[in-house]
């Protein structure tokens, strides 16, 4: 495990609206193409279930889970490019998986650009497998990405 993990000043709670110019800081720097903080503000307000890592009050990590008829929808999990490979993105999504299984989710679905093979390793490690593509599914620099659906069943 890594230090950030063990650091005391690290810590996970709920996202609140006060914590959106932080996660879009955080957003723009890792995606060419981020949520607005009319999305995020939208998800907070319908009760999403929105998590962050905060290391030292610095938000550092997030994700977002959407909860309804059984499924669960990982809409968007960011860590900030300076903290990532020390286990962030596993502990966020433990925690909304075990989120989903609190609200008696039956599967828990994501997307995920078609080159992020990262991502795409992290997901079938915990499980998640390959169910289908999104042709065009995301904005990119030229034209549009296909996203891979992948779905986890609990």
């Amino acid at each position: 495990m890594s230090a950030l993990l063990k650091d005391p000043l690290l810590k996970l709670r709920p996202l609140r609206e006060s914590d959106i110019d932080a996660i879009m800081a955080v957003e723009r720097r890792c995606y060419e193409h981020p949520w607005t903080p009319g999305i995020f503000r939208d998800s907070l307000k319908v009760g999403y279930h929105c998590w962050g890592y905060f290391l030292d009050e610095k938000l550092i990590g997030y994700a977002v889970m959407s909860v309804a008829a059984g499924e669960a929808h990982i809409l968007n999990i960011c860590t900030h490019p300076d903290q990532r490979g020390q286990g962030l993105a596993r502990r966020l999504m433990m925690r909304v998986i075990n989120r989903a299984r609190e609200q008696e989710v039956d599967t828990v679905f994501l997307e995920v650009r078609s080159s992020n093979r990262i991502a795409q390793g992290l997901y079938e490690s915990l499980g998640f497998n390959e169910i289908g593509m999104r042709r065009g599914y995301y904005p990119a620099g030229q034209g549009r990405e296909d996203a891979i659906l992948f779905a986890k069943v609990l």
